[in-house]
């Protein structure tokens, strides 16, 4: 019987299933328990290793950031892949290359609809760490604007942007009696949010910020509270808490969307094997594994990026003699935008077009930049390595 008991206290450690409904059209819902989990949580020694080896990977790619020199638009440059990748994994097509054409409102190769819902995605993620870099706390409200932010104006628009939901949602199959998952009933979603915005802010007990991060994203995906959207704002949840306390990160450099998408099948086993089987730990592991995966990807990306750009401003000035001056300008806004046009570049950079158009040139010579829309005119121009080391896991690169 002790045996019994300890295997489904094991079994509803993160919550149980609960029957609803009759005949043909019932199924089982998921109740979360509240975090932290209860047995708590067994850190052995490998994974206080895992938790020793991630954070010294964020304490590495945290310091980097002292190398940028221009840290601003680099991380907005940083922003766009990580709203193309995690908006892929919810079924877009749009690729980096797509997402800079729309913003310099030129066509891009996708359905124009794709792209709008990767754009929202750096608009809500800018809001929340806009928010929390004037000092608002992690909140629910906060939660749910960058959720309203997200579906504006797009598909899913019409499912309660900015709403916890109201009625029974299910994942996969046709209805709740043939889903893979069922979260809580829409009555138990605000009292489960509310439970995880405590847990959020160290009630009842604080908790170390990777083990946090990891429990309440697997949460998060657990209530499922709202109609649609619920991927991206759980991804987002991670960047947000890490960001909020500023002890870990001190720029939004750390995004989780490039590793889920490459083990897609595991995260979504080990997430059901929380809910089927109380396996917090397991779960853990595969979270620090993706943050070290992650953190040390980002490192030698912006290694990558701040060599290539002393690099390429040491050859202007090298190989361009008189010609330099206006081409070193012209460089520094494509660092900065990563693409641009001839008209907006001379607008920002208050010199003449045909002084402007004469650098273009100059850089294209160099092979730093290149026209991607084969136009004759509203040409557009890219900083080539610079897109495609950003673009390495986002498939889909402008054609040659």
């Amino acid at each position: 019987m002790a045996n019994q008991q300890t295997a489904r206290a094991g079994r509803e450690r993160a919550g149980r299933f609960v029957p609803h409904g009759s005949g043909v059209d019932a199924f089982s819902a998921f109740h979360p328990s509240p975090l932290p989990p209860d047995p708590p949580l067994t850190i052995d020694a490998d994974l206080q290793d895992l938790l020793d080896r991630a954070n010294q990977a964020l304490g590495r790619l945290d310091g980097i950031t002292l190398l940028l020199p221009d840290p601003d638009h680099f991380l907005y440059s940083y922003i766009r892949k990580e709203a193309v990748l995690s908006s892929q994994i919810e079924g877009t097509q749009s690729s980096l290359s797509d997402l800079l054409l729309f913003e310099h409102n030129v066509a891009p190769g996708v359905p124009f609809a794709d792209v709008v819902d990767t754009s929202n995605y750096i608009a809500a993620m800018r809001h929340g760490l806009d928010e929390l870099d004037g000092g608002r706390p992690l909140s629910l409200n906060l939660i749910k604007e960058v959720h309203g932010l997200l579906l504006r104006g797009v598909r899913g628009g019409e499912t309660g942007p900015g709403e916890f939901r109201r009625i029974q949602n299910w994942l996969g199959g046709a209805s709740p009696a043939t889903a893979r998952f069922v979260p809580p009933p829409a009555f138990q979603v605000m009292p489960a949010m509310s439970d995880l915005e405590k847990f959020l802010h160290d009630v009842p007990v604080r908790t170390p910020i990777l083990i946090k991060a990891a429990l309440a994203h697997a949460q998060f995906e657990t209530i499922h509270p709202f109609l649609d959207g619920n991927g991206r704002v759980g991804r987002l949840l991670v960047t947000l808490l890490l960001c909020a306390e500023r002890k870990v990160l001190s720029q939004p450099l750390l995004y989780l969307s490039l590793y889920l998408k490459r083990n897609r099948d595991a995260y979504y086993e080990q997430l059901q094997r929380v809910r089927t089987e109380g396996a917090w730990e397991e779960w853990l592991a595969f979270f620090l594994h993706g943050v070290i995966d992650v953190a040390a990807t980002a490192t030698d990306t912006t290694q990558r990026i701040v060599r290539m750009i002393e690099r390429d401003r040491a050859r202007i000035e090298s190989e361009l003699g008189r010609a330099a001056g206006s081409a070193l300008r012209v460089h520094h806004l494509i660092v900065r935008d990563v693409a641009l046009s001839i008209p907006g570049a001379t607008a920002k950079l208050a010199l003449s077009e045909p002084t402007v158009a004469k650098a273009v040139g100059h850089l294209e010579h160099l092979k730093m930049v290149r026209e991607v829309t084969g136009r004759k005119r509203a040409r557009l121009y890219v900083y080539d390595e610079y897109l495609s080391i950003l673009s390495e896991g986002t498939e889909r690169p402008f054609l040659d």
